[in-house]
């Protein structure tokens, strides 16, 4: 079996670190076949078709064919994941309004794409920023295809979140379970530990003995430590995060694809869950069961914690009124 995978704006960094772990195997893993389009604007064409090259310098058994396309109709021809990478970042002087137009100029063709020509049962993982509106705009140009098709990428967020608890508990991150994303991948993001658990003891215990008092570390260091991230290590880096990016959108498909054993993280469409709007694509704590998604239903949630939840949500809410207002949904 042979499955097909589109990425957009595989000739920049983030396409760029997953074209190779992808036909390596890490994505589907050492038995499945892969076939490779790499969709690009006009500009972004020769790097796509150089990261082409290298692919077949690589000789991966595993890659079947590359093709390399400005054309939506071409790039989700038959396409069973899609990974939406490229998008438009913001510059200066641009207003958030003129940021979501610009990406809905992209995001828009390419739901409508997908669902020309992308398989029936396509998958859609949007990764471009800002990626829960992003993803809305596409699944609301798909017609015809589920709004469960099309996902949010907040793995990134819970990787940082639950690396951070290692770090601080000096314990291998792989015993660190349960650290659920709540909202928006932006600032307002709320990584949640009040389910968390650390090798099967719960973290809030374990974090009492070497930060005291829990509550005001959360709030004043944790919280702001992973949803800024991003922030710092373009400061340190002088650029943003790319390999991590890439790794957790891996992540987050091979999940999709064959399943969990726990919680994680994505942005899915919301049915009305923990009070976010029906429609929204939130990010949520979920399990991946026979290919779908499935909010973790009747979590107890605090007071303190759904305040978070709901100033992420208005963020959300706000992004997708403007949209709304620019004629777009």
């Amino acid at each position: 079996m042979t499955t097909t995978i589109t990425i957009s704006g595989a000739g920049g960094q983030i396409g760029y670190a997953l074209l190779f772990r992808i036909a390596a195997g890490d994505l589907l893993g050492p038995d499945e076949r892969v076939r490779l389009r790499l969709l690009e604007i006009p500009q972004g064409i020769g790097a796509a078709e150089g990261a082409a090259l290298e692919l077949q310098d690589g000789a991966f058994g595993l890659l079947e064919h590359v093709e390399v396309t400005d054309d939506a109709a071409v790039g989700f021809d038959g396409c069973d994941l899609a990974l939406l990478v490229g998008a438009r970042p913001r510059g200066p002087g641009m207003e958030r309004g003129d940021l979501l137009a610009a990406n809905a100029g992209i995001f828009g063709p390419q739901g409508a794409a997908i669902a020309a020509h992308a398989s029936s049962d396509v998958r859609v993982t949007v990764v471009g920023n800002p990626a829960n509106t992003n993803a809305l705009i596409a699944s609301a140009s798909a017609d015809g295809v589920p709004a469960e098709r099309f996902t949010a990428l907040t793995r990134l967020d819970e990787n940082r979140a639950r690396a951070q608890l290692a770090q601080t508990l000096a314990a291998p991150v792989d015993t660190i379970r349960r650290v659920p994303i709540w909202g928006n991948h932006s600032a307002t993001q709320f990584p949640d530990v009040s389910h968390a658990t650390v090798a099967g003891r719960p973290v809030t215990e374990a974090l009492e003995a070497i930060v005291g008092d829990v509550p005001a570390w959360l709030a004043d260091t944790y919280i702001p430590r992973v949803a800024k991230r991003g922030a710092e290590i373009i400061q340190v880096r002088g650029s943003s995060s790319v390999a991590s990016a890439a790794n957790a959108a891996l992540d987050h498909v091979r999940d999709w694809v064959h399943g969990t054993e726990d919680w994680t993280s994505a942005g899915v469409v919301s049915h009305g869950e923990y009070g976010v709007p029906a429609g929204l694509i939130s990010s949520f704590p979920v399990r991946a069961v026979d290919g779908e998604w499935q909010i973790v239903d009747g979590l107890e949630v605090s007071e303190w914690a759904q305040a978070r939840i709901d100033a992420s949500v208005a963020e959300l809410i706000e992004e997708r009124d403007a949209v709304r207002a620019l004629g777009l949904l």
